[in-house]
């Protein structure tokens, strides 16, 4: 094949096998040929013989700017590069206040453009009150999904929406096919229990899990497809932390409601006794659960219920997540650079394929957010995104990482994996040491609709 730009040689992760031996060849940024044995000629040649080259991964749940500083579009997308993730997908909610119209949708755009040094997609919400009347315009504008909240932890920029809202939302959205995603947790419930459980002097970190439990989490799931049945919406919960919660999905989609359920890699790798070691870094809603839930979580993952997984990547500063009085720290914790490591450890442990990786996190989310074919899978006229994954025994240092945050739940955890190389659209943004991208390289992402 004449005039290729790139010739990238390892054992190919394909949606349904292996290729061991394989190559990728590229020219203008787009795979142009798979193949096995010897590779064709090309300007530039990478070698991952030995290694997997996975599709780039798209991580369906970013928060750039929720934090207070903001980490930021710029260096959030840098951590994605070493993280072996091309595509990130931003959620709404801003500090600077949420994406909630198309003017401001366009103005986030303008940023991602001048300083993504991954390819970018963006979620859009609307307001509290009246907001449903902006979702035309958003969809014109390119979200690519929309998020709302079934839990209020701040009435402007992560607001409830009350049910018959969400319900007016979801018809809105239904006939674009842009998906809504929903954070599951009851706000009755939930407030409810953090006032009592603080009234009877808890305040470690064990008591998040106890003030945020498992029925609170089913019962918003079940509001949430229930909304979505009525309206006939693409309706999505984006974080998962209970088997129940899988069940629950798992009913709907026999049923033949649009349900889709997402899993974030926290709950398939860390459990409640890790929060003795991580303490309040380890502080996310929903919470991290027991061992058991856990093991069940990937008993889900085994039989092929997890539609993708995610990070809910939230890079904080160390001094709001350090407070002894576990209800006086923010909510999330960075994930990007932890993502593939810890996904394809925990698959490898219990016997399931490196395809599960790629399915998982690659052609998964590109499917859900309409980016599919263009990302998520190695294949003939696809963006050549990839991943290249090291096999060994690597532990996790959370003070070597890109991110803004100084510190991981996953630090000192041992990995099966590490990312050695990241391509987005064949250029080499992070060569295992250092990302080599610039601002302006990454791409804001329409979904194909």
């Amino acid at each position: 094949m004449a005039d290729l730009d790139l010739v990238v040689s390892g054992n190919l992760v394909l949606p349904d096998r292996v290729v061991e031996d394989g190559y990728v060849a590229v020219s203008d940024g787009v795979i142009r040929e798979i193949g096995e044995g010897a590779p064709p000629a090309a300007k530039e040649s990478y070698d991952a013989r030995g290694k997997y080259v996975l599709p780039g991964v798209v991580d369906g749940h970013v928060h750039t700017g929720s934090q207070n500083p903001p980490e930021g579009i710029a260096r959030s997308s840098m951590a994605a590069a070493a993280g072996g993730v091309s595509t990130i997908i931003d959620m709404p909610y801003d500090d600077v206040g949420p994406i909630v119209d198309a003017e401001l949708f366009r103005a986030k755009v303008g940023v991602v453009e001048r300083e993504a040094h991954v390819d970018v997609g963006l979620f859009a919400t609307i307001r509290k009150e009246d907001g449903v009347k902006e979702i035309p315009g958003l969809v014109e504008a390119g979200a690519c999904a929309f998020k709302f909240s079934t839990y209020e932890s701040h009435p402007a920029r992560f607001p409830r929406i009350k049910p018959i809202d969400m319900l007016d939302a979801f018809k809105a959205a239904a006939p674009t096919g842009v998906v809504c995603g929903v954070h599951n947790e009851n706000q009755e419930m939930v407030d409810f229990l953090v006032s009592k459980i603080q009234e009877e002097g808890r305040t470690d970190p064990a008591a998040h899990g106890l003030s945020r439990p498992p029925i609170a989490e089913a019962l918003a799931m079940a509001e949430i497809y229930e909304l979505g049945a009525a309206a006939n919406c693409r309706a999505h919960v984006v974080h998962c932390s209970i088997p129940r919660g899988i069940e629950i999905c798992e009913s709907y989609k026999k049923q033949g409601v649009k349900a889709t359920v997402e899993v974030c890699v926290h709950y398939l790798t860390i459990d409640e006794d890790d929060m003795i070691r991580v303490g309040p870094f380890g502080k996310i809603n929903p919470p991290i659960r027991p061992r058991e839930m856990v093991e069940a979580m990937w008993g889900h993952v085994a039989a092929g219920h997890i539609d993708f997984v995610s990070t809910d990547h939230s890079a904080w500063p160390r001094d709001v997540k350090s407070n002894p009085n576990i209800f006086k720290n923010a909510s999330g914790a960075p994930g990007l650079e932890a993502l593939i490591p810890a996904l394809y450890t925990g698959c490898e442990q219990r016997g399931l394929p490196v395809t599960t990786v790629a399915k998982l996190i690659c052609e998964g989310p590109a499917k859900h957010f309409l980016l599919y074919p263009r990302k998520g899978v190695l294949a003939e006229g696809s963006d050549a995104d990839m991943a290249i994954l090291e096999p060994g025994r690597f532990v996790f240092d959370a003070a070597k990482t890109v991110t803004s945050a100084d510190w991981s739940p996953y630090d000192g955890m041992e990995f099966n994996v590490r990312i050695a190389g990241t391509f987005v659209r064949g250029k080499l943004v992070w060569d295992g040491n250092k990302v080599l991208a610039q601002p302006g390289d990454g791409q804001f992402l329409k979904p194909i609709l």
